[in-house]
């Protein structure tokens, strides 16, 4: 016997029976059914027949109107106006709400009851601030002054000679395409807007997770202890077992920006891949991060079998003009805010 994580493990798990499932293929992750649930779903964990019908007809109908052909004629759009980067041809949301064990999900998120992320500590209230008043930590996941760019130096004009935009590594991880975003590659891993494809491939000893967005690998050590929580990783450090026709993997010492918003470095994440009849996986999840938030919070949704698709490979960082240009165009902005000033 060994110890994993304060729980005695049988040596025997270390190594595949016949018995034993194999995860490995090509999963389909995306579905209509956000993370958190609506409030006027309130405690509500199920969706009508209806409902789900509802839902998937109105995606269907958006996807459809927005995929139709451009006016050629059409002319420029205003001054200012911030304009969609792609339209709905290139997003892969999924067709349907997520369905499991018969019923419709209005939230993957299963507990709270209420479906939501649970509210941040008094900590994590403290550095969300300081992330908002630090232009050298605010970006290190996501921009939240995008509402401000109005096609002036906002920053300026605000009285800020140094602003966002001064270098690279202000930039959001995913923009840098270090992850990707909304923690597709988790853990937990999460459905995203578009590139919703995962490979397993499993093996004694490891089993290896292939997220499309971004093209992130995880590694599942089988069987092992964590290493030491000195050495740190953007996925954390995954270690995983078998608890009978269940893959348990257990992951700590990430960065301390991890991919899941609003995370730390106190991030703990249990994961659990069981394989359906119909060769899908159930994946549920467990969330702890006792500095961030106040209680655990967790879900669960299917990863359906697509065996016969591919993985194909999401190079992110090639041909980023758009990091370059982000640069560019904060100095044209700055320069004009001088002239208009100097000129008054």
């Amino acid at each position: 016997m060994r110890r994993f994580g304060g729980l005695l493990v049988l040596w025997a798990l270390s190594f595949p029976t016949s018995a034993q499932v194999d995860l490995s293929g090509t999963y389909d992750v995306g579905t209509l059914t956000p993370l958190e649930r609506p409030e006027a779903f309130g405690d509500n964990l199920y969706l009508s027949p209806e409902q789900a019908d509802s839902m998937a007809k109105r995606m269907a109908g958006a996807m459809a109107a927005d995929g139709a052909n451009s006016n050629p004629d059409r002319q420029a759009p205003p001054s200012g106006k911030i304009t969609q980067g792609y339209n709905l041809f290139w997003v892969d949301p999924g067709s349907q709400a997520a369905l499991i064990d018969g019923k419709f999900r209005t939230s993957i998120i299963t507990y709270p009851a209420n479906g939501r992320i649970p509210a941040l500590t008094k900590q994590a209230e403290a550095r969300k601030q300081r992330m908002l008043d630090d232009w050298e930590i605010i970006w290190r996941f996501t921009d939240p002054t995008v509402g401000k760019n109005t096609g002036t130096a906002w920053w300026v004009e605000d009285g800020n000679p140094d602003g966002p935009y001064d270098h690279m590594e202000q930039r959001p991880y995913a923009e840098r395409c270090i992850f990707g975003t909304r923690s597709t590659a988790g853990p937990p891993m999460l459905p995203n807007f578009y590139n919703n494809h995962k490979r397993i491939v499993q093996t004694p000893n490891h089993v290896m997770i292939l997220t499309e967005m971004n093209h992130d690998a995880r590694i599942v050590r089988m069987n092992a202890e964590h290493r030491s929580e000195r050495l740190k990783d953007w996925f954390g450090d995954s270690v995983g077992f078998w608890d009978g026709d269940t893959l348990v993997v257990d992951t700590r010492n990430f960065h301390d920006t991890p991919a899941l918003w609003r995370a730390d470095e106190n991030l703990h994440t249990r994961e659990f891949f069981t394989q359906q009849e119909n060769g899908d996986i159930l994946y549920r999840f467990e969330v702890m991060d006792p500095t961030v938030w106040k209680d655990k919070w967790g879900g669960e949704y299917i990863w359906r079998a697509a065996h016969e698709d591919k993985v194909y490979e999401f190079a992110c960082h090639e041909g980023n003009y758009a990091l370059g240009n982000i640069m560019r165009g904060a100095r044209l902005l700055e320069a004009e805010a001088k002239a208009n000033s100097a000129g008054e």
